[in-house]
């Protein structure tokens, strides 16, 4: 069987379901979808089978092969993810994937900078530092592969494997928004010094939060005075739990428009 013609059977069909183009219970015929796709049943059949895995669709017994809805689907599947972004509801997807990292990504670089090896630590800082270099030569196609890198790595240097697991999907969000054309052409010089900062902070060098300016990568700055005053008293509380524990402050959002 063809690769390249699965890998185009697997991508017509999820993104017609995930678009909205086939709806929750539509069925489907495998004949239809060869003549559709002018691909023999093998591929066709390995394409439903693939879909079934994410949950789009279920085969039925003298009847075919039921579009399901999206509460079935497995929606942290990057290539789930990569189709929901694509379709012309992205924004709903865009909106649920921030919410995601918003509740995740501060608690992990705290957990990083608590218990990462050193080494993973200093890993960190040095695709920070190539972030400002390829941000600063207009080199976009970089720095959006280094910063799906520093995320997943704050997402693995946490030491928690449930979180690690969401790199793929925290990468396919990354790569969405600047595909959409919801990020600037030039990196903003002060999202390249606020992933210097988490780094930074992660190590342990300066008694930051690290999730403030983590949050930041995809937030506004704070502007509540309980904000401000979280901050304040995460700069002065001691380091302890191994001279490594940072109280974060989350607010993570700004990455969308900077």
């Amino acid at each position: 069987m063809s690769s390249r013609l699965h890998d185009l059977a697997v991508e017509h069909l999820g993104t017609r379901i995930v678009s909205g183009e086939l709806a929750p219970g539509a069925v489907l015929r495998t004949d239809a979808l060869e003549d559709d796709l002018r691909v023999s049943r093998s591929v066709v059949r390995e394409a439903v089978r693939v879909a079934q895995s994410l949950g789009l669709v279920e085969t039925v017994k003298r009847v075919g092969i039921r579009v399901l809805p999206m509460r079935s689907w497995n929606l942290f599947d990057p290539s789930v993810i990569r189709w929901r972004l694509e379709s012309a509801q992205n924004g709903a997807q865009l909106r649920s994937l921030t919410e995601l990292r918003t509740a995740i990504e501060p608690v992990a670089a705290e957990l990083a900078a608590r218990f990462a090896p050193p080494a993973l630590a200093g890993e960190l800082m040095g695709i920070a530092a190539s972030m400002r270099t390829a941000g600063r030569a207009g080199d976009a196609d970089a720095f959006l592969e280094l910063d799906v890198d520093f995320h997943r790595m704050v997402l693995r240097a946490s030491g928690n494997e449930m979180f690690a697991a969401l790199g793929d999907a925290v990468g396919e969000v990354l790569r969405g928004r600047t595909s959409s054309g919801l990020m600037p052409t030039h990196p903003n010089e002060d999202a390249m010094q606020w992933h210097v900062d988490v780094a930074d902070a992660i190590l342990a060098v300066v008694p930051t939060p690290p999730a403030r300016r983590c949050s930041a990568c995809s937030g506004a700055p704070p502007t509540t005075s309980s904000a401000r005053g979280a901050t304040c008293r995460a700069r002065t509380r001691p380091r302890h739990e191994g001279g490594r524990a940072i109280r974060f402050q989350i607010i993570f959002n700004r990455c969308h428009t900077d």
